[in-house]
């Protein structure tokens, strides 16, 4: 795990400058404090900061190159089937100088040029270089778990593993992008391929980027998750096929030559993943987890559940978070605004856990790949609705929307949302500023930018786009394409790397994600019960208590903190001069917001992702 950067001359006989690149690799020396290096090579030059993970010697120092230097490589990830293709490579006569995963992406490619990409089991980023050929490939993982940032001029191409460290290149003038504001301040992320500075983007997952003889090339792509694979079987069967690709997935990701552990929220799917590798360890299992003083949003009890079933080597920790240092630690790490309010305990994660270990296996993907969240039963239920004959759901629609109960808002936005399209009310569930609301907010320049909504377009494309025939499947194909990608994965490869621990994730596996997509929604939510079939993997090894435990998020108290610890920071911030003189907002509807909170309206995630967007600005843009 590492942080990578450099630099290609839109002239092949120019000379890219090697001080930048080591400027972009010092700024991000938390993502690989052990090493470093630098090669140049005619138009291109290549950085690399090293967290030892596999192969601590020397020897697997990057840039890594082929037996004569032709080709030169630098990768941030794990190659977790790198030991069978290094077998094949050296049956064909390639030899290898250290036992680094990554040098044999170098050998893979003398082989087979830049279908080698569809060889690598793992998660990466990946600039390579070809001298003779003057080839720079740029690529990325299938499900985006390491992320790479690029941006091209006239100068040619600068890219690296963080959106700071890019910036510190200085080949782009440090401009807002302003769609990609709108699109934050309704997800609360910045969705791919945009990023928050105009003329800078993200490559997307499962894409490549040939860049030949100065010439700089559009991203290809080289994977896409397909729903149209139908596998077959009862759910006995599956279930039985499902408990082996886990377990094949997680001891892949045991291999590591430094000390390894898990986090353990307690939930389905990292106490899944804990129970597979006490399977595979001969020694207790290092769990780690965090909790906050407010037992509302503390799931200790349930990890501690797990940690004594599987009798693993247990940490935790309660915090009460120093706002004042984390809130920017945090913008200045992301880079660009980010406003999922679990990024703050997974932070504290991060950093406990690294006090014991260098590499973690987490549970994420579990609930994108098998329908593990609310709004998957909501939307099947309004579909349900739907179906009903003639003008019935109409008249239940209205019916709904009016009730009067003033703590029913949420049933009444459900009766609202009814009889909109299927991907329009999905939207409806997952924004967290919806766009009526985020219209009442703008100034007029703003208002009439945005008058109809981008992100309602896209999304539409997406579901439009979808190879799944299934409801269900159709709508988890939407959410791996946006919020696993650029929520959860970003979240978790931020904050990992800013406290240089390395994060695996067993659930987001290729070849479990492919065969995740081909089983039909049926056995993954069924009545009331979601990820049934991986509660069906999980009925033997786990307690029945865990099995039957409410969805929880990891969550903070984000109400409580914005109407009390944080109420002074979020009015300073938001409605001081430097903010009025944007012009992105009208003053008078932030301050009604502000006081909607205090009157007891829950307002508490619209307040925080406006708080982060301002708080980029003045840390991007302002300086």
């Amino acid at each position: 795990m590492c942080g990578i950067a450099g630099m290609l001359a839109s002239n092949p006989e120019g000379s890219p400058s090697g001080e930048a690149v080591r400027r972009m690799c010092d700024a991000m020396v938390h993502r690989g404090p052990d090493d470093h290096g630098y090669l140049s090579d005619g138009a291109c030059a290549l950085g690399h900061r090293r967290l030892s993970i596999i192969d601590l010697r020397p020897e697997g120092a990057q840039p890594m190159t082929n037996e004569d230097g032709s080709v030169a490589i630098v990768v941030n990830g794990e190659i977790y089937n790198f030991q069978a293709l290094r077998r094949e490579l050296e049956a064909k006569g390639h030899r290898f100088k250290s036992r680094s995963d990554s040098e044999v992406i170098v050998h893979l490619y003398e082989e087979e040029g830049v279908a080698f990409l569809d060889r690598l089991r793992g998660m990466f980023a990946i600039a390579l270089w070809d001298g003779p050929r003057r080839r720079l490939v740029l690529a990325r993982d299938r499900f985006g778990k390491k992320p790479l940032f690029y941006h091209a001029g006239p100068a040619g191409l600068v890219f690296a593993s963080e959106l700071g460290a890019l910036v510190e290149s200085n080949h782009f003038e440090r401009r807002p992008n302003i769609e990609a504001m709108d699109s934050f301040l309704c997800l609360q992320y910045v969705p791919s391929p945009w990023t928050a500075f105009q003329g800078v983007r993200k490559l997307p997952p499962g894409c490549r980027l040939l860049c030949e003889n100065g010439q700089i090339g559009e991203p290809e792509r080289y994977f896409e998750l397909r729903f149209d694979q139908a596998t077959s079987g009862s759910l006995p069967e599956l279930t039985e096929r499902l408990h082996a690709q886990i377990e094949d997935a997680v001891r892949i990701r045991m291999v590591s030559d430094v000390p390894l552990g898990a986090f353990l929220s307690g939930g389905v799917d990292s106490s899944l993943i804990v129970a597979m590798m006490a399977r595979h360890s001969a020694q207790p299992v290092k769990t780690f987890a965090v909790g906050f003083t407010n037992k509302d949003f503390s799931e200790l009890p349930y990890a501690q559940l797990v940690a004594r079933h599987y009798g693993t080597d247990h940490h935790e920790i309660v915090v009460e978070p120093d706002m004042a240092s984390v809130i920017p630690e945090l913008v200045r790490h992301y880079g660009e605004p980010f406003a999922d309010t679990s990024a703050l305990p997974t932070w504290y994660l991060c950093q406990h856990t690294r006090a014991g270990v260098t590499v973690a296996l987490s549970g994420d993907g579990g609930d994108e790949a098998f329908s593990g969240y609310p709004r998957y039963n909501h939307s099947r239920t309004a579909r349900a609705l739907r179906e009903l004959p003639g003008p019935l759901p109409s008249i239940l629609a209205k019916a709904i929307a009016s009730i009067p109960i003033p703590a029913a808002q949420k049933v009444r936005d459900f009766g609202r949302r009814l009889m909109e399209p299927e991907h329009v009310r999905f939207l409806g569930l997952a924004a967290h500023i919806p766009h009526a609301d985020r219209l009442a907010l703008y100034g007029p320049a703003m208002r009439a930018r945005f008058l109809h909504d981008p992100v309602a377009r896209r999304f539409a494309k997406l579901y439009a786009r979808s190879t799944a025939s299934d409801p269900i499947n159709r709508l988890l194909d939407l959410d791996i394409q946006t919020y696993l990608t650029d929520d959860i994965l970003t979240k978790v490869d931020i904050a990992s790397m800013a406290h240089s621990l390395e994060v695996r994730c067993p659930l987001v596996d290729q070849d479990l994600m492919v065969f995740a997509a081909s089983l039909p929604g049926n056995v993954k939510l069924r009545g009331l019960t979601t990820k049934l079939i991986l509660r069906e993997v999980a009925k033997p090894l786990l307690p029945e208590r865990i099995l039957k435990r409410p969805k929880q998020g990891f969550g903070i108290p984000v109400n409580r903190w914005m109407r009390e610890d944080l109420a002074p920071l979020s009015r300073d911030v938001l409605l001081d001069r430097t903010a009025r003189e944007r012009g992105i907002f009208e003053p008078a509807a932030i301050e009604a917001l502000l006081q909607q909170h205090q009157r007891g309206e829950p307002r508490g995630d619209q307040l925080w992702a406006l708080m982060m967007l301002e708080l980029w600005y003045r840390e991007f843009i302002d300086r």
